[in-house]
């Protein structure tokens, strides 16, 4: 094992606000036990992309003995988000080859964070949806059960820049719009809870309190947690 530059985290000074988390490239942090952690040598590169968002600099880059950096270590993990699943056999099994048309339930547009305006009139007072950028295509029944009757917003916590835009809209729901719940879904993927951080975040910056519900869906489409926070 060889000397190399690799991040280290300050537990005592990390608060576990998450925003390390989306802005990792390689998936290589995990909120565990309220704080963030490094998941394992061999994920992360180095190069400290996630040392710019952390708001009390719990983050630095050290030179010490660690297993050499694998690109495609991700690739060969149990990391359910970067594990290849193929369940095309399973759903056709389940349909028995009907084709059904499905009503869309969305009710508004842009429904893109970045670019949707949080004190649009259907969000006034209204029960809002956010939801992680996969969860629609894992959840079959998504429009009817979930989006049904609520403005959504959509974001991906991975691959999304300037995420600090997004705790500004979220707390502008909050305190702005006046929302009467959040419900935030997100997949069962590690970086998909910087979805669910950046709310918390937002809701603790918020002068307004507001119940959050977060739904956890798993890759094969089943609901895995289900909570109020």
């Amino acid at each position: 094992m060889a000397k190399r530059k690799i991040i280290k985290i300050d537990e005592e000074k990390c608060t576990g606000c998450g925003l390390c988390i989306p802005i990792c490239p390689e998936g290589a942090l995990q909120i565990i036990d309220g704080k963030a952690r490094l998941i394992s040598d061999l994920f992360c590169d180095g190069l400290g992309a996630c040392l710019g968002p952390c708001p009390v600099a719990a983050i630095t880059v050290e030179e010490r003995e660690a297993e050499p950096y694998d690109e495609n270590a991700h690739i060969h993990s149990e990391c359910p988000g970067a594990r290849m699943v193929d369940s095309r056999n399973k759903v056709e099994e389940e349909e028995g080859g009907a084709s059904v048309k499905v009503k869309s339930q969305l009710r508004q547009w842009p429904v893109q964070l970045h670019l949707i305006n949080p004190e649009a009139p259907y969000y006034q007072k209204a029960d809002v949806l956010l939801a992680a950028d996969c969860v629609a295509y894992a959840l079959g029944n998504f429009h009817n059960e979930y989006l049904k009757g609520k403005p959504i917003a959509i974001a991906c916590p991975k691959l999304d820049e300037n995420q600090e835009i997004y705790l500004e809209k979220i707390r502008a729901w909050f305190e702005d719009a006046k929302i009467n719940t959040l419900t935030v879904m997100i997949m069962q993927v590690p970086c998909c809870r910087g979805l669910l951080n950046l709310a918390q975040t937002a809701l603790e910056k918020s002068k307004r309190k507001v119940p959050v519900k977060y739904i956890v869906v798993g890759i094969g489409g089943e609901i895995i947690e289900e909570e109020w926070l």
